[in-house]
């Protein structure tokens, strides 16, 4: 009898924190070409060859961090690109995407030898220049955000060749230090991965998340893989038994179907229990058992076999097929009560579903051979999320402002729901939105004349959560006043919010101008600092690159309606101001101020690693006010008789520095490898929590587990519930504070940490 249905049972993933020892470059090189073979020209291969010993000899000489040859990482980017089956250009931009950034080929080189076409992806691709003294991280990750997603609205395959790019670096993050796993890990998860879901690429994004995870909480990922190894075989043994039951019931019903279970991913695991408040051990649908089938009759047909089989959960059935996601993806979802009384979820597809939800936009791309398919437009459609990404981008001028929306844009964890307009279009809205988020999803002018809605007919107020179904009527008005600013706190999505903000920026740029600067001065009086004398075109013109803008009158308005902290301008005029004085304290000075502290206190030369610049031999100590810690950006302070004091630059009395006290200020910095290398530094922190039985108890613990001493402590409690902890600690340096932290953070009924700062 020939059989309808096959079976498998997919086995649980190898460590992928751990990839086997280097691939010399030309074993890498033979496996990029037998991964095109079956799916590519002769010529296309040829090409790939050519591309492939560009970037060779470009980066010869250079190494990763790894030890390997360079080579090694653009090779894996094309072989992930080329598994997507992308085409041959994409591939070859893959090979070549970061020689015009790092080594001596040009733009014109590339376009000479491949074209306009992959120039253009290359150039999307490469990044901004390297971090200069102006800019702050987040500046620089903000503005090559910006120049990706521009990147990409003329071609989508710039943030396909960006993710491949990412993946293979995070499948060979092992080899960067702890601080730069945590960054990388932390981008990825609240940008790139969510890019690749938005794609609809489930199999790259996966594999970014669990990566991420494994950096970000390493005592998660090992306790997750501990006990899904320890319980392997009896998990396999189960998962099989359900498999080859609904096996045998879908082949009798006649439907051809190939079937597989599957061990869900550890970032789904873990978001699981973090949001059902569960140990791993409290979860049971940790599987999934996905159907496949030649049609969509078939994939209803087969969920008729399946819930007479299995009782099926209320409430937890989804039907993707007919009202798909955002990004493409399409299949039907039930969960229901297995054998032993476990739930575990079977997801229902056509094959064609199954390629969509594995490869996304890449799996109906419009530059393969077949790209006259009729229906490539409609997939183009899906990436509206990306116009409205460029729409409210381009009127944004603070970067800050724009990564912070950004990630929010790009969260989609949470459910959505589809309402209706009057004309029976669907729109999809996050969880939670109202009528509001429902007229800007149409357009922002719809938005701003709006003065009520109407769902299923009847009026409804604006704080209204919409329901998968709802008919949504907008009633505008051109006599409208705009937008209140209490529609801020209702909406849910980021586009609502960004174009409300929009709209008061401009409505009210003029009021915000004045009332900035006024709170300038204001600061600045109550400081001592005398504003005009930092308000140099030169000094400006820094804090216009360092936050954004484009003169000073979008700065001045940015503080006046709080998208910027007068302190954070004052700062950055004050610290252009004193890297501009001409008249530096000379060696002699710090020397003679410090003379007879060295010869009384010889033991505290160099005290903690210290070094100021232009001096080899002078007293220094830590200031009370700001206890500075190796890796904090500090100061020196040449002191009347006490050798030079060290500040941290975020140190309040800092400010409030007469002008004479200024130009007493010296360069300093931490020796290389004072953070760990056994000497301590007294810091102090304040926690506010929601008083609660045990909290301070939970505070104690973190410390007692990362083995550090508490110096003093104090708590009072307020009327209102809340409790402040204020503590003094040793430690080794800026990343174990940061350690220290990230886990009482964590400690339910936190609600803010401070560190002293003067």
């Amino acid at each position: 009898m020939e059989q309808n249905s096959k079976t498998k049972i997919n086995r649980v993933k190898k460590d992928i924190s751990n990839p086997k020892s280097f691939t010399a470059p030309e074993e890498l090189r033979l496996q990029l070409m037998d991964t095109m073979k079956s799916l590519y020209s002769d010529e296309d291969i040829e090409m790939v060859g050519k591309a492939y010993d560009m970037a060779y000899e470009a980066h010869r000489d250079q190494k990763r961090k790894s030890g390997e040859p360079y080579i090694i990482h653009p090779i894996c980017v094309a072989i992930i690109l080329a598994e997507l089956e992308l085409d041959r250009e994409t591939i070859i931009a893959g090979l070549l995407h970061d020689v015009v950034e790092d080594t001596d080929v040009t733009y014109e080189d590339v376009v000479r030898e491949f074209g306009v076409e992959v120039a253009q992806l290359v150039d999307g691709v490469t990044k901004l220049g390297q971090l200069s003294y102006s800019k702050d991280k987040i500046e620089v990750q903000a503005e090559n955000l910006r120049k990706m997603f521009l990147a990409m609205a003329k071609d989508i395959r710039v943030i396909l060749i960006k993710l491949a790019d990412r993946l293979h670096n995070m499948r060979t993050m092992q080899f960067m230090k702890p601080e730069k796993q945590k960054e990388k890990s932390r981008e990825t998860m609240d940008i790139y991965a969510p890019i690749a879901h938005r794609l609809g690429i489930s199999k790259i994004k996966v594999e970014l998340d669990d990566l991420s995870l494994r950096y970000l909480k390493p005592d998660v990922y090992k306790e997750l893989e501990h006990s899904l190894d320890s319980q392997k075989v009896r998990r396999e043994a189960y998962i099989k038994d359900i498999v080859d039951e609904v096996s045998g019931h879908i082949e009798r019903s006649g439907i051809k179907a190939e079937i597989d279970g599957r061990v869900k991913h550890f970032f789904s695991i873990y978001k699981k229990m973090v949001n059902q408040n569960k140990t791993l051990d409290q979860i049971y649908d940790l599987f999934a058992v996905r159907i496949k089938v030649d049609t969509v009759k078939d994939c209803y047909a087969a969920l008729g076999v399946i819930h007479e089989m299995y009782k099926p959960i209320p409430g937890r059935f989804k039907d993707y097929i007919a009202m798909p996601k955002q990004n493409m993806y399409q299949s039907l979802h039930t969960t229901l009560i297995g054998p032993e009384g476990h739930p575990f979820e079977i997801q229902i597809r056509t094959f064609e579903m199954h390629k969509i939800a594995e490869y996304g936009i890449a799996a109906h791309w419009k530059y393969k051979e077949d790209s006259h398919n009729v229906g490539v437009n409609k997939e183009e459609e899906k990436l509206s999320w990306l116009r409205e990404i460029l729409e409210w981008q381009q009127d944004m001028d603070d970067n800050k402002e724009f990564l912070s929306l950004l990630k929010t844009n790009l969260d989609l964890f949470a459910e959505q729901v589809y309402c209706f307009t009057p004309n029976g279009d669907v729109k999809s809205l996050a969880n939670g939105s109202t009528p509001i988020d429902f007229a800007y999803c149409i357009h922002s002018a719809v938005g701003n004349t709006m003065v009520g809605a109407r769902v299923n007919g009847r009026q409804v107020p604006f704080d209204y959560h919409l329901q998968n179904g709802d008919r949504v009527e907008v009633i505008t008005s051109q006599n409208s006043k705009g937008p209140s600013r209490d529609w801020l706190g209702i909406v849910k999505s980021t586009q609502a919010k960004s174009k409300i903000n929009q709209w008061f920026k401009t409505q009210f740029k003029e009021e915000n101008i004045v009332k900035g600067k006024d709170m300038l001065e204001k600061y600045c009086k109550g400081k001592r600092i005398e504003l005009p004398h930092y308000l140099k075109p030169e000094y400006i013109k820094k804090v216009q690159l360092k936050y954004g803008f484009k003169d000073w009158e979008s700065v001045c308005a940015a503080v006046g309606h709080g998208g910027l902290k007068e302190g954070q301008v004052v700062n950055k005029l004050v610290e252009e101001f004193n890297k501009d004085q001409k008249q530096k304290v000379t060696d002699e000075q710090v020397l003679e101020a410090s003379e007879h502290v060295r010869e009384r206190r010889p033991e505290e030369k160099q005290k903690g690693g210290i070094v100021v610049k232009g001096v080899d031999d002078v007293a220094v100590r830590f200031s009370k006010c700001c206890n500075p810690v190796p890796g904090d950006e500090i100061v020196g302070f040449v002191t009347r008789g006490r050798g030079v004091s060290i500040h941290r630059t975020d140190c309040v009395n800092l400010l409030s520095m007469s002008e004479t006290d200024r130009s007493r200020l010296i360069e300093a910095e931490w020796q290389e490898g004072s953070e760990g290398s056994g000497q301590t530094y007294t810091t102090e922190i304040s926690i506010y929590a929601n008083n609660r039985k045990g909290m301070l108890a939970d505070v104690s613990k973190v410390f007692l587990e990362l083995d550090i001493d508490i110096l003093t402590m104090n708590v009072s409690n307020s009327k209102k519930g809340r409790a402040t902890l204020s503590m003094s600690f040793d430690i080794n340096g800026v990343a174990q504070l940061n350690q220290v932290i990230a886990r009482i953070r964590n400690i339910e009924g936190v609600v803010d940490i401070e560190r002293k700062v003067g």
